[in-house]
């Protein structure tokens, strides 16, 4: 199911829709490399490309982590 999520990025309120997978491994991302859930998507906002949006970069990020076999950063 796909669900609304909010987060603060540099003082700013953002929302963006991500299915629940992509949100448990975001967590289990940012768990992973003992940082704040928060500082991660902040982190992928900050390197994402200009013409794309917030959720679609949270999920390229999340199959890229995957890929690269989920135990290192992408």
């Amino acid at each position: 199911m796909i669900r609304k999520h909010s987060a603060t990025l540099h003082g700013h309120r953002t929302s963006f829709s991500l299915e629940d997978e992509f949100w448990a491994e975001l967590k289990m991302i940012a768990a992973g490399r003992s940082i704040p859930l928060a500082a991660l998507i902040s982190e992928i906002d900050d390197h994402r490309r200009p013409d794309s949006n917030l959720s679609s970069a949270l999920r390229l990020h999340v199959l890229s982590w995957l890929k690269a076999g989920g135990d290192r950063q992408p």
